[in-house]
């Protein structure tokens, strides 16, 4: 698919993926971090962001939108990337080191770790956003407390949140025609196969949406301990973008 897309950078590629209702611009606290030592591709997933929709008769699934990635790479001639994700992105990012089509993988709170009151409780918390994010004057972004409010849920420090960044990302959520059955297919979503490429898996301390139990399912499922994001929530890369670079970086 002919996906849109950020470049930076030189060195071994590095794919970005975004978590549902974001855009590729979620990554920008830590792409130049990330670019210094790689080619880095921040991506849109299909049905986000400025991406096209996925082809008519093709559901959205995780496993679609990993598909789609795998497609952007052949498209493109990325042949065995490193790759990082986020909440949606992370899982996607496990999917493709379980193919062992990635060099390695890293994922930041990935989602299919939940139990059912759990998935429940994510799906119910992200349908109010975006509603919220359809209804909301984005003018009434440039509050603190609205800020704060809005973002609490996603970010542990809504205060380092751009306001301009933020009024993207809300309108990105509000318009993204691949969310609502994307948000439905999480219901039947399990973990993915066990990987065939190395794997990091992250955890932000103080993630509200995927509860950071889930990080214990998410150790016994890798058989590794996973790392425990200090100071950060479910959307971790504007609460520490030196941390999640070293993170993804492996250092």
């Amino acid at each position: 698919m002919e996906l849109a897309f950020e470049r930076r950078g030189t060195g071994t590629p590095l794919i970005l993926i975004h978590g549902i209702g974001h855009h590729w611009q979620g990554w920008l606290p830590v792409l130049d971090r990330l670019a210094a030592a790689h080619t880095v591709y921040a991506v849109d997933l299909p049905g986000f962001g400025v991406s096209p929709e996925l082809p008519p008769g093709v559901p959205y699934t995780a496993e679609s939108l990993a598909d789609a990635i795998e497609s952007f790479c052949a498209r493109l001639a990325i042949r065995d990337p490193l790759v990082a994700g986020n909440s949606l992105g992370g899982y996607i990012a496990l999917e493709l080191a379980s193919r062992g089509v990635v060099r390695a993988a890293t994922a930041l709170s990935p989602i299919s770790f939940w139990s059912r009151a759990e998935l429940l409780y994510c799906q119910a918390m992200l349908r109010v956003m975006r509603a919220s994010a359809r209804s909301m004057p984005l003018e009434q972004l440039e509050n603190p407390y609205v800020r704060t409010v809005s973002a609490g849920l996603l970010v542990a420090r809504p205060a380092r949140l751009d306001p301009t960044a933020l009024m993207a990302a809300t309108q990105a959520l509000g318009a993204a025609p691949g969310f609502e059955e994307t948000l439905e297919s999480f219901g039947g979503l399990m973990p993915p196969a066990p990987p065939k490429s190395p794997i990091t898996i992250a955890w932000g301390e103080h993630d509200r949406l995927l509860l950071r139990r889930q990080a214990v399912r998410a150790a016994r499922w890798s058989g590794q301990r996973v790392k425990l994001m200090k100071g950060c929530g479910h959307v971790p890369m504007s609460d520490d973008p030196e941390l999640i670079a070293r993170v993804i970086l492996g250092s």
